[in-house]
């Protein structure tokens, strides 16, 4: 989850991800980042996310990121 981590700290330096649970819901992540973090999440983890999986609830904390990377990644 380090990398993941890091990953959003380059990204968006401003946010604490650690203690956020509500990125897309509060508005903190945008529709652009989400795209950025798709395209950076699949080169870095060697997953593809489909289009059924970007839902809100996917990227509203990195806990929720790292176990969508981690269900992907076991398929």
């Amino acid at each position: 989850m380090d990398e993941l981590l890091e990953l959003l700290q380059d990204a968006k330096p401003d946010i604490d991800f650690l203690s956020e649970t509500a990125l897309i819901d509060d508005g903190l992540l945008d529709s652009f980042d989400v795209v950025n973090l798709i395209y950076e999440i699949s080169e870095k983890f060697g997953v593809e996310i489909p289009p059924e999986d970007v839902v809100p609830e996917h990227f509203n904390s990195v806990q929720a990121m790292w176990e969508m990377i981690q269900d992907l990644q076991e398929e």
